[in-house]
This record gives C-alpha cells, sequence and structure tokens, in this order.
C-alpha cells in the first residue's frame, strides 16, 4: 500500500524553495520557515508567485515528487514530473474502455450519487432538530429521489448519454438543496447555485479551492498506477483537461469537498471576512483563509475509514489511490468490474 505522504502547500506570496542536501527549504525573505527530508514527499503545490530552485525542481523531477503551480485563485498553471512511468499495456486497455465505457460510467454515477445522498442523510442527523419541517422535508425528499435515481441506474442498460444525464439530473437535486445544510448565521455564506471561473461568492470560491486540491490528488493518483489522466470515461476529452482524474474525484468530492467545506462554513473557521471581492465580481479567499483551509484539508486525509471492496480500513487521503489501483485492476481484466467507494 502507497504510504501516505505529505503533500507542501506554499500559499505565501514571496516565498522561496529551495535544495539543501536531501531536503526542501522554504524562506521567506531570507529568513528559513520549513525544512521537509525529501524522502517524505509527494507532492509540492505552489500558490502564486514562488520561487522554486532549479536544482530543487531538477531533485524533485529525479525523486518522482510533482510540482504544480497553481495561480493565487488555486486554478492550474503548469506541472512539472519526471520521465513518465506509464505501463503500456495498461494504456492501451484504457484507451480500448474510453470507446466503450458505459460500465465504468455506471459505477462512477452510482458511487456519486450514493455519496451525494449520505452527505445529504448525515445532515438530517446531525441538524435534524433544528431544522424546519419545510427544510427536513426538502432534504427527505431530495434524498428519496437520489435513490431512485441509483435504482434506475443500476436496472437500466442506459447509453453514455443517458448516464451524464442521470449525473447531471442527481447533481441538480443535490445543490437544490445544498442551502439547507449550510447553519451558519452568517447572511454572506449562503448557497444561491454553482459558479465557476469566477466563483461569485464565498462558497463557490471555497468549493472550488477544495475541488481543485481534490483533482491534483486524484491526478497523482492515477499516474502513480501508469493511467493517462487525460483520457476519461465520463468526462469529454478535451485539450488540457485531465478528463480522467475529474472522473475520479466525482464520486470522491461529496465526502472530501463538500462535507469539508461544509464544516468549516458551520464551524464558522471559514467566514465572510475570509474573502475579497476583485474586479468583475470575482470571489477570492485571503491567504490567511487558504492557510486555513489547507490545514483542514490535511487534517480530514488522515481521518480513515472502512474501505467497501478491500474491507480495510484506510485514511481518506490514500481513497484516491485505492480507487485508481482498482480502476487499473478492472482494466487489466483482474476484477469484473469497477468498484466505487462509498462513505459510511
Amino acid at each position: 500500500m502507497k504510504k501516505l505522504l505529505n503533500t507542501i502547500y506554499v500559499t505565501t506570496e514571496g516565498a522561496s524553495l529551495r535544495k539543501d542536501g536531501e531536503n526542501l527549504v522554504a524562506e521567506i525573505d531570507g529568513a528559513e520557515r520549513s525544512r521537509v527530508p525529501l524522502h517524505m514527499l509527494s507532492a509540492v503545490v505552489v500558490f502564486g508567485a514562488i520561487f522554486v530552485s532549479p536544482p530543487l525542481m531538477a531533485a524533485l523531477a529525479a525523486a518522482g515528487i510533482t510540482l504544480t503551480f497553481l495561480d493565487r485563485n488555486g486554478r492550474f498553471q503548469a506541472r512539472l514530473e519526471g520521465p513518465t512511468t506509464g505501463n503500456v499495456l495498461l494504456r492501451r486497455a484504457q484507451y480500448r474502455v474510453c470507446n466503450t465505457p458505459e460500465e465504468v460510467v455506471r459505477s462512477i454515477v452510482i458511487g456519486k450519487i450514493a455519496n451525494q445522498r449520505a452527505v445529504l442523510m448525515r445532515s438530517l442527523r446531525d441538524y435534524g432538530d433544528e431544522y424546519d419541517i419545510g427544510d427536513r422535508d426538502a432534504i427527505a425528499g431530495v434524498t428519496d429521489r437520489l435513490a431512485q435515481i441509483i435504482r434506475r441506474v443500476e436496472r437500466a442498460d442506459d447509453t453514455l448519454d443517458r448516464l451524464r444525464g442521470s449525473e447531471g439530473e442527481a447533481a441538480n437535486l443535490y445543490f437544490s438543496v445544498f442551502d439547507h445544510l449550510i447553519r451558519s448565521p452568517d447572511a454572506v455564506m449562503r448557497w444561491t447555485g454553482r459558479s465557476r471561473r469566477p466563483p461569485l461568492d464565498p462558497v463557490n470560491a471555497l468549493l472550488s479551492f477544495l475541488y481543485t486540491l481534490l483533482t491534483h490528488d486524484c491526478r497523482s493518483a492515477l499516474e502513480s498506477v501508469g493511467l493517462d489522466p487525460a483520457a476519461g470515461f465520463l468526462h469529454r476529452d478535451r485539450p488540457g483537461r485531465p478528463s480522467l482524474a475529474l472522473d475520479l474525484m466525482e464520486e470522491l468530492r461529496p465526502v472530501l469537498a463538500d462535507r469539508l467545506a461544509l464544516s468549516l462554513i458551520n464551524r464558522r473557521q471559514v467566514r465572510a471576512g475570509d474573502f475579497e471581492v476583485q474586479e468583475g465580481g470575482a470571489i477570492l479567499m485571503t491567504n490567511e483563509a487558504r492557510k486555513t483551509v489547507l490545514t483542514a484539508w490535511q487534517e480530514r486525509k488522515r481521518e480513515e475509514r472502512q474501505h467497501p471492496f478491500l474491507e480495510e480500513k484506510a485514511p481518506l487521503g490514500l481513497v484516491p489511490y485505492l480507487q485508481a489501483q482498482m480502476l487499473a485492476r478492472h482494466l487489466r481484466g483482474d476484477i469484473d468490474a469497477y468498484p466505487p467507494w462509498f462513505w459510511k
């Protein structure tokens, strides 16, 4: 099993990263702030204007440690990695399945909808007595409809377009009651609908940031088992888009991203003052808010859950790697179907 190594996130613009022996050293204004042995790292992610020395870049590539550059909003810019280690036979099997991906897509869609439903049911358990009857009935009604969609997807021999339609229908239902899950009294921290590129309210800004982090982990997981992150099944191919990484994150984001966002908002760890309005209306998190979210993200990844297929406990941070392994095993023909990960 892959060790749950550390991902280093560098958010302070103007910071510099350099190599010292077999260590990564982070400095701000010439003063050393952190030192981490390279053998303890799996990835380095930098936000905004961060200097990375050429010797460190070379050392990271040689050690198989990915270096990802994001802008200060969390949008992907570039990625540095060493030689591709993908298994050509596995990738050929992946490309063949891309032509008839319905069975893999069915598993992904079922996993995603089941986890969306689990998030709603968890909210009813945690806050059921606090909801007024209208909100409680609305959430319960959506959980029932999501269960119906799951049964329909399981039974039907649907085309790819119909499976995508079911996924979209479930997403619309889920997000139609998402605002009911927000218990913060802060009037600005409300959900009015999904907006992206750019996010237009604090909740969307927080979700987009977490989705970026999850996409990074899913892409790294796929590459670690030799799969091509660009050739997806549910998401259509598009130049520059890591479609398979987006596929893999679909079943994981209700639990790893949405639940974390709700916890941060409801516990008031993230508030309206943690966001800035840019020209054009885009909403961005402050540097301090990003640090808060990244700390919570790393802590969440250490939590353990039972893997429903492997029947073993594993940290949440390992789940993308375990699912990438399950997908690779299915594509090689070792297991009959891709088993989605269900949150319990």
